[in-house]
C-alpha cells in the first residue's frame, strides 16, 4: 500500500474551488472531481474527501470553520442549553417540594 501523501492546504483550497465552478457551470455528477482530479494530479478519492469536509463546514486541513454550524449542530446545541435549564428548575422544584412538604405536614413536631 502506498503512503498517503501530504497536499499543501492551498491545493486542497484551488481544487474544492475548480469542482464547485465545473459543477456550476456543467450540473453535478458530470464528471467535475475526475477531470480537476486529473489536472491537478492528485487521487480522486482524496478530492471527494476534501469536498465532504468542505460540505460539513470544514476547511481542507480538517479544522471547523468558525461560525459554521450546521443546521443539526445548532439544534442539537439548543437542546442542550434547554436540557440545562429544564434540570436546574427541577432540581430548584424538588428542593421547594421537600420545604413546603415540612410546613403542610399536620403532624406536630417531636
Amino acid at each position: 500500500m502506498a503512503a498517503a501523501r501530504k497536499y499543501p492546504v492551498e491545493l486542497k483550497e484551488r481544487a474544492v474551488g475548480m469542482v464547485r465552478d465545473l459543477e456550476r457551470e456543467l450540473g453535478p455528477g458530470r464528471g467535475a472531481i475526475a477531470r480537476v482530479a486529473q489536472q491537478l494530479g492528485v487521487n480522486p478519492e482524496a478530492l471527494r474527501y476534501w469536498l465532504r469536509q468542505d460540505d460539513q463546514g470544514r476547511r481542507p486541513s480538517g479544522e471547523r470553520v468558525a461560525g459554521s454550524m450546521s443546521e443539526a449542530d445548532a439544534r442539537i446545541a439548543e437542546l442542550e442549553r434547554e436540557n440545562r435549564e429544564l434540570r436546574r428548575a427541577n432540581e430548584i422544584l424538588k428542593a421547594a417540594s421537600a420545604f413546603f412538604a415540612r410546613e403542610l405536614d399536620p403532624r406536630p413536631p417531636r
